[in-house]
This record gives C-alpha cells, structure tokens and sequence, in this order.
C-alpha cells in the first residue's frame, strides 16, 4: 500500500461485495471467543486481533458506518486508509483459510470462505500484498506462479526422464490419468515429481502429464482473483478433456486440491467431467487393492496433516492407511488430523514476504508437536508446507528432517522381483 488509497471508494467495493456474507456472520456470531484458541497465529502470539472472529470485526464496523440510519445524514466516521490497511492485514498475512476455527465454531460459522470473499473484494479495489498479486498474475502470463512455462516444464521433465531412468510421458494423445505438478515442486523438490512417476509406473497407470494444462496450484484463487482462478482450473479440465482423462491426479499440494475437488466445479461454471484425487488418495487406493507393495521403513516418523487435504479435504485417512503399510515406527503428533496445527503458510501466506516473522513464529507449533512424539523426522504431503517449513526451519535453527511422503514411498517400492525384505 504505498501509493495514495481512495478509501471511501475502496470500502464501498468491499462492502458491496461482502454484505451479503458479513450481515449473516455478524448475526451468527455469539462473540464466544473459542476460535481464538484454535488459530495458530494467536496461539503463538496471545495477541486478540488474531482471533478469526476479530479478522471481520473492522468490516462489520464499516458496514454499520456506511449501511446505519446514522449514515443517511453524514453522521458516521468514514472508513480510513489505516482501517484498511488493519484490515489487509487481518485477511491476507494472518489467515491461512485453514479452517481449524469453523471446526471449533458452535456454530459452525466458516471464516475461511468468508475471507476468501473479502480477498476478491481487496483485489477488486486494487488492494492486497504486491506479491501475491504477483504470483497470480505470473499465473496468468506464464503458466504459473514461479514461472514453470510450458516450455520449462517440458525441458525439465526431459531432464529428469534422462537423470532418473524414469518414463515420464508428456502430451499423449489418450490417457485415464492427468497427473499434474506444482511448480514448487517443479522448481524446489523435483524428486517429488520424478517419485510420482515412478509410483504411477509401478502401478501400471495409463497416465501422462499435459503441457496446455499442468499447473496445479491456484493463486488467482489465493489472491481473490477469480478471473485468474476460473482460467487456471480451465486449463487442466481442458487438457484433461483433451485426452479423455477420467481422473484428475493432484500432486502434494494441499490448497490445489482444494480449489480443484470442491471449487473446481463452481469455478468453471459446470461438473467436472472427471474424479479428483489428491496423490495421497490415489496411492491409498493402489496400498488397499495390493497393487503397491512397499519394503518397511524402520525410522520413527510423524506426521504433518495440510490442512486443505485432512480438515478441509476430508482425506485424512489415506496418508494412514499408506503409512500403515510400511513405516514400522509411525507415531501421531497430538494435536493430529482434522485438528492439527496448520504449517502457518497456507492460503498463499507463504508468497507474502512481509509475514515472514509470524510464519517463522507458527512454526514452532510443529517443532513442539514433532519433538513431542520423539522423533525429528516429520513427514507430510504439501509442498507447500514442505517449502513453509523448510524457510522456518532455517529461520529457528531446527535441526529436524521434513520428508515428503511420496518420495518415501518411491524409495521403498518393490519393484519386479523383489521380495519386500529388502533383498534383490
């Protein structure tokens, strides 16, 4: 926010575009305070303003300044440029949309959605952080938020084919499966990609990567731009349209499978004409029909729940029942599940430099849950929460070891005539 900013007219977007969500809040709302205690940023901090309930408060404000029968005579204070800026704050750099404070809520009431409506109102007022705009609009111009073009991506699955001795076929004509990529992934942790290769290889999958439509995760949808959204969800429907695909495969991304299983629909205007699942879901299915099988994997580990996938994803389970076939000392973290802490990075926190400090903060909430459970090696299945916590890790010192669960599996498969003993 460094250029000038026409508050009235910037409240006067907002407003008309969160009413509707903020007048049902407000009347819902009993002021009881409990989410206050399930938002990680609170937790870390004690400060009040990070209570979800709060993040609204300075909206319901502006509605009653500029909505009252005390506004009809210019009788109410106008909203200011430091109420916006408090306000872009409270939605933007402290709220990962995790959702732990709707599942705490007695009445249910989902925040989350409901700042997600307020962020598409900040962008319509051309307000909101520079970089998150940034890495939607990057989305937009060149196929995604870290710059994975088509071209880049093609040259680096070559690469990767070459390096790894794994099939990874690109643009086939036909296909069941669309396996798409994160370009964190792409970019940072390309073993995760060359992992899901060689599981989908493994299992005999007919599957292929798309270069009209490979990008997974969805920052117009983060940066409450739904221009940008509903062109990034286009993209894999059509490529995956294109090749008949009858599933969708998305990779460790957590908020990518979120927009995509349960906006994606919405978004676009019409049904999916193909089944979402995340990798985890889909590896679940390959452990529980046999047609994976693993060698034991004796380290003691944790595991981190992404919040899009287990608490707002409903896929909690299948990490588990994965982990239950081979790792031989797996210990749940406590709080675990649809109530574990979120990583402090999610709803596009992660992009916004300036929040840096609080993530760093958030993350200590998972040292303290790992270290609990005895171990340092914590497990998940986000890059997202992969790239937040290795920043934070650094930042803090943690002499812990964040592992992707897809790579672990790679690495144990057993593979042709392999007896699962770990002997050739």
């Amino acid at each position: 926010m460094n250029k000038p900013i026409d508050a009235a007219a910037a409240s006067k977007v907002i407003l008309s575009q969160t009413e509707q969500h903020l007048v049902g809040y407000m009347e819902a709302c009993l002021h009881c305070g409990m989410c206050a205690e399930a938002c990680h940023f609170y937790e870390v901090t004690g400060d009040p303003k990070y209570t979800p309930a709060y993040k609204l408060f300075p909206m319901a404000r502006a509605y009653k300044r500029e909505r009252s029968p005390l506004s009809w005579f210019g009788l109410t204070r106008k909203v200011t440029e430091e109420e916006l800026k408090e306000w872009e704050e409270l939605i933007f750099d402290s709220c990962t949309m995790c959702g732990r404070c709707t599942t705490i809520c007695p009445m249910g009431i989902d925040i989350a959605s409901i700042v997600g409506q307020a962020r598409k109102a900040f962008a319509a007022a051309g307000l909101g952080p520079e970089d998150l705009q940034a890495a939607a609009e990057n989305s937009r111009d060149h196929g995604s938020p870290l710059g994975l073009s088509p071209e880049k991506l093609m040259d680096r699955v070559e690469w990767l084919e070459d390096d790894f001795e794994t099939e990874m076929p690109m643009d086939k004509a036909k296909a069941d499966i669309l396996l798409t990529v994160s370009s964190i992934e792409a970019m940072k942790y390309p073993d995760s990609i060359v992992a899901m290769a060689k599981i989908m290889n493994t299992a005999g999958a007919d599957w292929t990567f798309s270069s009209k439509g490979y990008e997974s995760t969805n920052f117009g949808y983060l940066a409450g731009r739904p221009d940008i959204a509903k062109l990034m969800v286009t993209r894999i429907v059509e490529a995956a349209e294109a090749v008949g695909a009858k599933t969708v495969v998305i990779p460790e991304c957590g908020h990518a499978y979120g927009v995509m299983r349960w906006s994606g629909a919405n978004i676009l205007g019409r049904p999916l004409p193909f089944e979402v699942l995340h990798i985890t879901e889909y590896i679940a299915k390959l452990v529980r029909d046999g047609t994976l099988k693993m060698k034991p994997f004796t380290d003691a580990i944790t595991y981190h729940d992404p919040c899009q996938v287990s608490r707002r994803g409903g896929a909690t389970q299948d990490a588990r029942d994965i982990l239950a076939g081979f790792a031989t000392d797996f210990r749940e973290m406590d709080p675990t599940g649809e109530l574990n802490w979120c990583c402090g990075g999610g709803g596009g926190v992660q992009a916004m430099a300036r929040a840096a400090d609080l993530r760093h903060k958030v993350f200590q909430l998972k040292i303290d849950q790992t270290e609990a459970t005895g171990t340092k090696k914590l497990v998940s299945a986000c890059a997202n929460c992969r790239m937040t916590m290795d920043e934070s890790k650094d930042a803090l010192h943690w002499d812990g070891e964040l592992i992707s669960l897809i790579e672990l599996v790679a690495d144990a498969l057993v593979v042709g005539d392999e007896d699962g003993d770990g002997d050739e």
